[in-house]
C-alpha cells in the first residue's frame, strides 16, 4: 500500500514537473512592455564610449548592430536637447543601426507593437520595423505632440513561436549618429472581431450590426502612464491592422485614444481624426444589393484642448453626410446617421475630418474630431 502511494506521488510529481517544464518552454509573451522595453536598464559603464554602446549584447535584453546610443533626456553634446517623455532613458539609432529582440509568441496569432519614436535630425527620418518576414518604413517627419512623445502601432502575424522583432534606422546622414529615438516598446495580441449575432451572410434577415469593431474596443496596447494616444499609420504600411476591421487609407495617421486619458463617446476606446482630409479611416462591409441600410456613429471631441468647428464627412455607397460639432475642448459628442442603398455586395464606409485642428494652447499639437460607435443595420 505504501509502495503504491509512493508511485502515485511520484507520478504526480513527474506530471506536475513536466507541466512546469512545458510552461517554461511554451510560455508566451504577455501583453505589455518588451523585456527592458523602456530602456531603463542600461549598459555597464565599461561597455559605453560616451553615449555609444560597445558590444552586440551590451544593452540588456537587446541585440544591437551598428552605432546605437544610450541617451538620457536633457541637454546633449553639440547643443542638442533630447526630450525623453517616458521615464529617463532612450535609444538613438545611427546610420543603418538597429536593435532587435526575440519573443516567444503564439504561432498564427496577430500582434500589434506599440512604440514611442521621434526624429532628431533630418526632416524625412523613418523607422523600419520588421517581424515574421514583414517590414515597414514608417515616416516620422511630422510631429503630432510638441514634446516629441509620438507613439505608433504596427501589426503583424506571427509565423512561428519564436519571432525576432527589429527596429532599424535605414537612413544615412552626414552625421553618423543622426537617427530616430526609441523610448518605449510594448506588444499586444490582437483578437480578430466577429459578428456578435452570427454570420449575416447565412441569415438574409440578419438585424445586427454588420460593422466589425465599430466601437474600436479591439486595438493596440495603450501605455497606461502616458496620455499621447497611439498613431496608426496609413494602410500601405500595414499588412495587419492594429484596429482589426479598419483600414487607414490616407496620407496621415489617425490616433487611437483611450477613455483614461481622453473623452470617449462610448466604451474605453475611440479614434481621433488628427490630419484633416489626409486622415481617413474606412471599412468594407458585406451588403445585399438594393437592400437599404442605416449607418449611425458618434462624433465628439477628446477633451484634449482641441477646439473649433469640427466637421466629419461619412461616405457609404452613393450617399454622404457632413456632421458638424462645435468643440469647446470640454468633451461631449453628437450622434449622426446616414441611410443608404447598397449597390454592391461590398460597401466601403469612409470617414474623414473636413478641417485641420490644433490645440488652443499649442498650435503645433495636431488634433481633430473623435469617431466612435459605428453601426450599420439593415432597414
Amino acid at each position: 500500500m505504501a509502495l503504491s502511494s509512493f508511485y502515485v506521488v511520484l507520478l504526480l510529481v513527474m506530471i506536475s514537473s513536466s507541466d512546469y517544464i512545458a510552461s517554461l518552454v511554451y510560455a508566451t509573451t504577455p501583453d505589455g512592455f518588451f523585456p527592458n522595453g523602456n530602456f531603463e536598464q542600461g549598459p555597464k559603464p565599461s561597455n559605453m564610449q560616451k553615449t555609444v554602446i560597445i558590444g552586440k549584447n551590451s544593452l540588456p535584453m537587446w541585440e544591437i548592430n551598428g552605432l546605437v546610443e544610450f541617451i538620457s533626456g536633457g541637454p546633449q553634446p553639440g547643443g542638442f536637447y533630447f526630450n525623453v517623455p517616458r521615464d529617463v532613458h532612450a535609444i538613438r539609432l545611427g546610420n543603418e543601426a538597429s536593435i532587435s529582440q526575440e519573443l516567444k509568441l503564439n504561432k498564427d496569432s496577430f500582434y500589434s507593437i506599440t512604440f514611442s519614436t521621434t526624429r532628431t535630425c533630418a526632416q524625412e527620418e523613418v523607422i523600419r520595423v520588421a517581424a515574421s518576414g514583414e517590414s515597414v518604413d514608417l515616416p516620422i517627419q511630422t510631429l503630432y505632440n510638441s514634446d516629441g512623445g509620438d507613439t505608433y502601432a504596427w501589426g503583424f502575424k506571427a509565423t512561428s513561436t519564436n519571432v525576432k522583432i527589429t527596429f532599424k534606422n535605414p537612413g544615412v546622414e552626414e552625421d553618423p549618429t543622426c537617427g530616430p529615438l526609441l523610448d518605449a516598446i510594448a506588444i499586444k495580441e490582437i483578437k480578430l472581431p466577429h459578428y456578435s449575432q452570427g454570420s449575416f451572410l447565412l441569415k438574409p434577415h440578419f438585424k445586427g450590426n454588420i460593422v466589425k469593431n465599430g466601437d474600436f474596443e479591439i486595438g493596440p496596447y495603450v501605455f497606461e502612464k502616458y496620455s499621447t494616444g497611439v498613431l496608426l499609420s496609413p494602410h500601405p504600411h500595414h499588412f495587419v491592422s492594429p484596429i482589426p476591421g479598419w483600414i487607414i487609407e490616407s496620407l496621415k495617421p489617425v490616433k487611437y485614444i483611450d477613455s483614461k486619458h481622453y473623452d470617449v463617446p462610448k466604451g474605453s476606446s475611440a479614434v481621433e481624426l488628427v490630419g484633416g482630409r489626409e486622415s481617413a479611416i474606412a471599412q468594407i462591409i458585406y451588403t445585399k444589393v438594393n437592400q437599404f441600410y442605416l449607418l449611425t456613429f458618434k462624433v465628439g471631441d477628446a477633451k484634449n484642448g482641441c477646439h473649433g468647428s469640427m466637421v466629419v464627412e461619412a461616405f457609404a455607397a452613393k450617399e454622404t453626410v457632413k456632421v458638424h460639432f462645435n468643440s469647446e475642448a470640454k468633451g461631449g459628442f453628437t450622434t449622426a446617421s446616414l441611410k443608404f442603398q447598397a449597390i454592391s455586395t461590398r460597401t466601403r464606409l469612409t470617414f474623414w475630418s473636413a478641417f485641420y485642428h490644433t490645440r488652443l494652447d499649442d498650435f503645433s499639437y495636431m488634433c481633430g474630431p473623435v469617431l466612435d460607435d459605428v453601426k450599420v443595420i439593415s432597414v
